[in-house]
């Protein structure tokens, strides 16, 4: 019984790495794809500048979904680990980093991007060499955060395989 327990709560863990990443990639998504629609109805010569800053925010969902479906495939199966309370629990919280950060890095990449594409309608040079660049600056923390929830997750479950600290 435990053992569904911690599977329970890891797989609460792993629905929240991929819908809270996935929200912020759409929030993100959404506020950069309105700025552009209301420059291109203009200057429709930029969709090839301002694509970019539309969707790089989806790399977030992206993220989260990695991480997702490393766990199902780590937790569901024949070679699946008997997952104690606390091991479920760690899963959990390993998989905080990445939907948390997911999230709102999402939610203010689309910001920074709606922010280039604003620059980009005034001054169509600088579209890649601000808006693209500050943007990316903050794929940084979705990055880290998807990789400390890979690593930690995979810790964890290589802990529980063999039955070491958890």
């Amino acid at each position: 019984m435990e053992g569904l327990i911690g599977l329970a709560i890891a797989m609460i863990g792993t629905a929240m790495a991929v819908f809270m990443a996935g929200i912020g990639s759409a929030i993100g998504i959404a506020t950069s794809a309105r700025t552009a629609t209301g420059v291109l109805s203009e200057k429709p010569e930029l969709y090839g500048k301002l694509f970019l800053m539309v969707v790089l925010p989806s790399t977030q969902g992206v993220y989260g979904f990695l991480v997702g479906y490393n766990l199902v495939g780590a937790l569901i199966g024949p070679q699946a680990p008997q997952l104690t309370l606390w091991s479920g629990i760690a899963i959990l919280a390993a998989c905080l980093p990445v939907a948390i950060g997911g999230l709102a890095s999402g939610i203010h990449q689309g910001r920074v991007g709606a922010g280039g594409i604003l620059m980009a309608a005034k001054k169509p040079e600088m579209a890649f060499k601000a808006g693209v660049i500050y943007a990316v600056m903050v794929e940084l923390y979705a990055v880290l955060g998807w990789l400390v929830s890979t690593l930690a997750t995979g810790a964890i479950i290589e802990m529980a395989k063999t039955s070491t600290a958890l």
